[in-house]
């Protein structure tokens, strides 16, 4: 309940800040409002405004057992990194408008609601404060919140200048970077490539869009490195176990009448080709997947989804949220990106023929459907340090532009603001609930990363490509007095979370791949995993068939821009081809270990609920939810796995030694905090400031009631939220 003001407390706290933070500005006897129907209720603190967050403290001494299950190290649950801030609302007189830049000079509202990045939503009530201190707060928020800032004023360079060396990734194995000449040939021995490593760029004199590091085929030469500033230019991604291999490049505009490009380009798709088979199918994703507008389009119409401020406008927007879901067209991206994705795999798996992906740049949708690829068909990638190795490779390495994607300089131009990256995590969550078995990681794990890509503390996720990190920390360094700077990577977990919760990065029912005996097992051939065709051992039908191939592809190369996958006109449509495809790999034993695809029909396909619907506690189920399956199986899963290990110690004459269970982690932290677990565990549970049953407000179950036939009701787009 609100508290008069002589009982309200003077004295304003601060956090414990971090290595270089430093408070700007701050205001006592700031309500922070609680999202019930006319938000009216909240605790009383003190807001701030450093470099690096939005802070709240509360007034209220905290409770014995209230501290967070999952407390992130940086900041906590009421506080909100700078460039995590979304938008921000002010309430003048009970109007509710969008805060911009200009209207700072303005009276300050009453009201602050904050939209983070990770959907959170935040309200704050000034009235209670002094003028002076509301208007300083508001602000100084706005200002370092919304104002376009340099990149030496991210919080990172405080952070690193001001903390000790960081040890490195703490893993039970070490994340390759791809920063190094080592990681690249590691990867390409792994995988059995037959392509070459490139140095000549470890100074970025080839191409500063390309990483320090790469690999291409191997009959390319110097000079074809040099030409165009590496556009055009087959980056090598894998090698599939039969020999043929994914490639990447930034596409070339093809013009008929221009000679050099056809020509360069020609030649590149020839040592493509030449790579295995001499084969090649090609694709510009330009053509056929949406542009990175049409993406930030549908995730802005998308995200409103999950932006509820009370508990009216949750029953108001429940009412037409499906349909709302459906018109968005954020869940048609994704699907077409792993449709995308299971395409190329057909085309190495399958038909064992090189690909290679293009669009403009290079870096954006050609990470997306390399890295799932790869996903479907390497089970590395699905351990921890091989999913960290694959985001190393492909988007850090692979130039991803993280710092204009996700607008981390808060620049007026949003043209190239787009969550391309969040795509991807989106389309691994597909694949993880589908075939939750086979991936090392949790669904937390991905939430979490997912909200790191907006804490600027870490090097990964805050340049646009190696070079334009190598130049930044070169030119911040002399500041420092201490060469150059030391950045924590994302995968340096210990600096987000201590060691129990870093045990709920670990997915419970991952099945460890089973260690290979001297003596190998038959593998049956109806299994579903990397299998080459017989066909492949073959005799071609006539000795011209692949000259026949190269004078078709240069027939097709004359044309605006290469599109579309290179068939003859009798091969059949990719979409008939690649629902065979999968209808054949269905048929098979599964192997959590092998090929995985993706099933895009029906109710299969569904919504990342931890990430979206954690925050809103009228969806919470309390006591239930998937961590209570997962908990319940993760003792199944322990007691035989214990059962197993007493057999084996039995018959090897060893003491058995019990381990942790993640079950049992849940359970004892439930009954430390006494808290009950709900549905978005870790990230919420149940308090004394949570009911059990979220109540329909009366005045939207007026408008619910409804006599006639609910199937005959239509839907009224103005009354959606």
């Amino acid at each position: 309940e609100i508290r008069s003001e002589k009982d309200m407390p003077k004295e304003e706290k601060h956090p414990d800040l971090l290595p270089g933070e430093m408070v700007f500005c701050s205001a006592g006897t700031v309500l922070k409002l609680t999202h019930d129907e006319m938000s009216q209720h909240g605790i009383f603190g003190t807001l701030l405004c450093t470099n690096f967050r939005v802070s709240f403290i509360s007034d209220e001494a905290p409770g014995e057992g209230t501290a967070p299950l999952f407390k992130n190290k940086l900041y906590g649950e009421n506080d909100v990194p700078l460039s995590c801030v979304d938008s921000i609302y002010g309430v003048y007189e009970d109007k509710r408008k969008m805060i911009t830049r200009s209207a700072v000079k303005n009276k300050y509202p009453s009201k602050i609601i904050i939209h983070c990045k990770d959907l959170r939503v935040l309200q704050f009530a000034l009235t209670f404060c002094k003028e002076e201190n509301a208007k300083r707060i508001f602000q100084g928020i706005v200002h370092h919140c919304l104002e376009p800032k340099s990149l030496k004023n991210i919080f990172g360079f405080s952070f690193s200048e001001n903390s000790a060396a960081f040890p490195g990734i703490q893993m039970q194995q070490r994340t390759m970077m791809f920063d190094v000449a080592e990681d690249w040939v590691a990867d390409l021995k792994r995988t059995k490539g037959k392509c070459r490593l490139v140095t000549a760029n470890a100074d970025f004199d080839v191409s500063t869009h390309l990483p320090q590091f790469f690999v291409v085929p191997e009959s390319i030469s110097e000079a074809d490195m040099t030409a165009f500033q590496g556009k055009g230019l087959p980056i090598w991604c894998w090698t599939h176990h039969s020999g043929c291999s994914l490639f990447k490049t930034a596409s070339l505009l093809l013009l008929p009448e221009d000679h050099i490009q056809n020509s360069h380009m020609e030649k590149m798709l020839t040592a493509v080709a030449d790579n295995y088979l001499c084969s090649v199918k090609i694709e510009d994703l330009s053509d056929t997947l949406p542009t990175i507008q049409e993406i930030q389009l549908a995730y802005n119409r998308f995200k409103q989804l999950f932006l509820i401020e009370n508990t009216t406008d949750f029953w108001v927007s429940d009412m037409k949220w499906f349909s709302s879901l459906e018109s968005c067209g954020w869940l048609d991206i994704i699907k077409q990106c792993l449709h995308k994705a299971v395409q190329v795999v057909e085309c190495l798996e399958r038909e064992n023929t090189n690909v290679l992906i293009m669009e403009e740049g290079g870096s954006d949708l050609c990470c997306v459907v390399s890295s799932l690829a790869q996903l479907m068909l390497d089970s590395f990638y699905r351990t921890i340090p091989g999913f960290q190795s694959l985001i190393q490779k492909e988007w850090v390495a692979g130039g991803h532009s993280f710092l204009d994607r996700c607008n981390q300089l808060h620049l007026k131009d949003r043209e190239n603001v787009s969550p391309v990256f969040v795509l991807f995590l989106e389309c691994v969550w597909q694949l993880f609930q589908q075939y939750t078995p086979a991936f090392q990681f949790s669904e937390t794990y991905l939430t979490v990363l997912s909200d790191s890509l907006h804490v600027p503390v870490f090097s990964t996720f805050l340049f646009n490509s190696q070079y334009h990190q190598a130049s930044s920390l070169t030119a911040e360094s002399p500041h420092t007095h201490r060469g150059l700077l030391s950045w924590p990577t994302v995968w340096d977990w210990s600096v987000q979370f201590d060691y129990k919760a870093l045990e709920l990065l670990v997915n419970p029912l991952y099945l460890e791949k089973p260690k290979q005996s001297v003596r190998m097992p038959h593998r049956s051939k109806h299994q579903r995993q990397l299998s080459l065709p017989s066909s492949v051992f073959k005799t071609p039908a006539k000795k011209g068939f692949f000259k026949d191939e190269a004078d078709s592809l240069k027939k097709i190369l004359r044309v605006k821009r290469i599109s579309r996958w290179m068939l003859s006109p009798d091969s059949p449509q990719p979409s008939s081809t690649t629902r065979e495809f999968y209808e054949m790999w269905l048929r098979k034993p599964l192997d959590y270990h092998g090929v995985l695809l993706p099933c895009l029909d029906g109710p299969a396909f569904g919504v990342w609920m931890q990430r979206y619907l954690r925050w809103l506690q009228e969806v919470q189920i309390f006591g239930g939810g998937l961590v209570t399956i997962l908990s319940k199986m993760s003792d199944l899963q322990d007691e035989i796995q214990r059962l197993k290990m007493q057999l084996d110690c039995q018959g090897s004459g060893s003491v058995f030694t019990p381990q942790r269970n993640w079950a049992k982690i849940i359970q004892a932290e439930s009954e430390r905090s006494s808290v009950r677990l709900s549905s978005s565990f870790p990230f919420t549970s149940l308090r004394n400031n949570w009911s059990y049953k979220p109540a329909i407000p009366t005045s939207v179950l007026q408008s619910l009631v409804y006599s006639g036939n609910m199937a005959d009701q239509e839907d009224d787009p103005e009354t959606v939220v």
